[in-house]
């Protein structure tokens, strides 16, 4: 009898050591995955500033274009996408940052992007910079 009830016990100790590893693998697997997105971000934050300035490369060397569109293939593949901002969308302040406004009606629209604005894995990276018209 003792010896079943000695049995017993090893078996739930064995079965409940099982799962607490099992629970452990878990954690960790999911602690890699977040360090992983942490990193990749962390890196796609350093190329924003970079976009920016090709942007405004292209203004005075339009032949800088295919590079820009090499970079921006490479950072979609990583995650990243472009909030829609160009001129006649409608104004939304979670994806918009407004720094200026021309007109007096009740609508907005976009008018003119002044930076570009980002999604990563679609939660908002950056908001788009723009000057809203208000219709």
């Amino acid at each position: 009898m003792k010896k079943d009830i000695k049995k017993d016990e090893l078996i739930a100790d064995l079965q409940r050591t099982r799962a607490d590893f099992e629970n452990y693998r878990k954690q960790i697997e999911i602690q890699k995955e977040n360090e992983r997105r942490n990193v990749k971000l962390a890196t796609i934050l350093k190329f924003l500033p970079l976009l920016d300035d090709i942007d405004r490369a292209i203004l005075t060397y339009p032949e800088l274009e295919p590079l820009k569109k090499s970079m921006e293939k490479t950072l979609t593949d990583l995650g990243l996408s472009k909030i829609p901002s160009d001129a006649g969308v409608e104004f939304d302040p979670d994806l918009h940052e407004a720094v200026a406004t021309e007109g007096d009606g009740e609508t907005q629209a976009i008018l003119e992007t002044l930076r570009p604005g980002y999604y990563y894995e679609s939660e908002v990276l950056r908001p788009a910079m723009v000057k809203v018209e208000m219709k």
